[in-house]
């Protein structure tokens, strides 16, 4: 039996360049000890199905002592997704969640109305040398639960479905792909995935949803006979059949999409909206600093300082 009985691996060939509706090349910062490269919202991509937000931070080696320190800071309108290749980061949120995480597992933080969170190196790992890679995304939240009760999810490695086998290895980190459905609990059609690839290997994008897009983290593909390399990401027009070829070194991907949205969504500092209205009163509350008499609060283990609204 396949691995994807619902999709038959094709040949690359099969299909034209133009399915690449858009091919991103992420922006890269520096942040001293590490660089993160963001592929979304690009200029000419908000969105990727609900996903509006698209970081790869490290690969990164810090010395014993060192570590990243994301101080509590505010979200709405939006799930946040954690999931690591290296290192792990110390979870804290106003839902009473503390959580460490390491690679392979998955938080997965609903904001709603409105969240406050940090995230850290643990203090074991910064005990001795550490190392930092992972993804960091942001799923946009659907009109009709903008502003749900904020909420955690933790599902550790052993709990996301994989599916293996001809020099293919994808475990599920989200939504439904390929017959299989991952735990944590969504709000609107998604699909978000690992990929490891054989050299030469081919992978089927599963066809079930509208948006789909690749980021490749390791190595290269091939789609169409066109060669593509670490650190770009590719959106695939709805509606074709896609598979994509591993190159001579193999790849890791991240693969990823949904339903498309109803429309663009504004986008200030942590704040996600479908409107600016919602957006300024959110940035009225975290000002004020009322913790615990509005929408926003901060970790119960995490209070001694937060970040600022921006000038």
């Amino acid at each position: 039996m396949s691995w994807n009985p619902a999709i038959e691996p094709g040949c690359p060939d099969d299909v034209g360049i133009d399915a690449i509706e858009t091919l991103i090349v992420p922006r890269s910062r520096d942040l001293g000890d590490f660089q993160v490269r963001r592929a979304l919202p690009a200029p000419k991509r908000q969105m990727v199905g609900p996903f509006i937000f698209f970081d790869q931070a490290g690969p990164a080696e810090l010395l014993t002592g060192q570590g990243v320190d994301v101080r509590p800071h505010p979200h709405i309108g939006l799930g946040t997704v954690t999931y690591l290749f290296q290192g792990d980061f110390h979870h804290r949120d106003s839902t009473g969640a503390d959580q460490v995480i390491s690679p392979g597992a998955l938080n997965w933080m609903v904001a709603g109305r409105g969240v406050t969170h940090s995230e850290r190196t643990s203090a074991t790992a910064r005990s001795g040398p550490n190392s930092l890679f992972g993804i960091q995304t942001w799923l946009a939240l659907p009109d009709s639960h903008e502003d749900v009760a904020p909420s955690f999810e933790h599902h550790g490695k052993a709990a996301l479905p994989m599916i293996e086998d001809r020099g293919i290895s994808v475990r599920l980190i989200l939504g439904n792909a390929y017959g299989k459905s991952a735990p944590a609990k969504m709000l609107s059609e998604t699909f978000y995935a690992d990929v490891k690839l054989d050299p030469g290997s081919r992978l089927p994008m599963p066809d079930d949803h509208e948006d789909r897009g690749i980021y490749i983290v390791e190595g290269s593909i091939s789609v169409a006979g066109q060669d593509f390399a670490a650190s770009q990401m590719m959106v695939f027009r709805p509606g074709d059949r896609i598979t994509v070829a591993a190159g001579d070194q193999g790849a890791r991907l991240m693969i990823l999409g949904g339903a498309t949205f109803n429309g663009p969504r504004y986008i200030w500092w942590n704040f996600v909206a479908s409107s600016q209205e919602r957006i300024e009163r959110a940035k009225a509350e975290w000002r004020a600093a009322n913790w615990g008499k509005g929408r926003f609060d901060l970790p119960v283990n995490d209070r001694d300082e937060h970040i600022p609204l921006p000038e």
